[in-house]
């Protein structure tokens, strides 16, 4: 592990997350291709405990934001761990070609993450799927009425956090992101930015974003 870390300390946080990254879910009970990640850096005043350090594998490590405002918005948008296996037997021999890859494929406007609630992955492509109507009825809800996220995840079969997630997520209105960089996409947007930006008024005003 590249964290100059307490012993005790890395392997407690280890333990509770349960030797995964929390991006990807990789699993790697060696903790070999494992790292901790400060959530607040450490150069803006983050420190070396228990609430503030993240297990990540190397390869989301690698890529994580240095703010900690985009670090939380990059782990909460996961990624299936399969996806990065291709390239992490080979991570030090390939990490800046693959790099350089994906930012083509973002600059393109490509998807690079798992397809939201309301899409599907075709031909690496992203599409609206059976789901798609749903989405702006979620948004258009939660603008017009009192309803509470909990609520709102309630009724969609999902949880508070996920409810939370879609509400913010650009992916509906055309956009592609990679790590803490945001273009715009190829695919189909399911509601309009006008929408989107009255939703996120409404969570700053009820104190659920800043």
């Amino acid at each position: 592990m590249k964290n100059n870390l307490p012993l005790k300390l890395r392997n407690a946080i280890l333990i509770r997350d349960n030797f995964s990254c929390q991006k990807c879910n990789f699993k790697d009970e060696t903790s070999k291709d494992l790292e901790l990640h400060h959530i607040k850096p450490k150069v803006s005043g983050g420190l070396n405990e228990f609430k503030n350090l993240i297990t990540l594998c190397s390869i989301c490590y690698n890529y994580a934001p240095d703010s900690e405002k985009n670090f939380i918005l990059y782990i909460n948008e996961k990624i299936d761990w399969h996806i990065l296996n291709t390239f992490r037997y080979s991570l030090h021999s390939i990490s800046k070609k693959t790099k350089q890859g994906m930012v083509n494929q973002f600059v393109k406007g490509k998807h690079l993450t798992k397809a939201p609630k309301g899409y599907k992955l075709v031909d690496k492509q992203l599409v609206p799927d059976e789901n798609e109507e749903s989405i702006p009825k979620i948004f258009q809800e939660f603008l017009d009425t009192d309803i509470s996220l909990t609520q709102l995840a309630k009724k969609n079969n999902m949880t508070t956090v996920g409810i939370k997630k879609l509400l913010q997520n650009t992916t509906y209105i055309g956009k592609v992101k990679f790590a803490s960089q945001e273009s715009n996409g190829k695919h189909k947007p399911l509601i309009s930015a006008t929408l989107f930006n009255n939703i996120q008024n409404k969570l700053k005003q009820k104190g659920w974003i800043n």
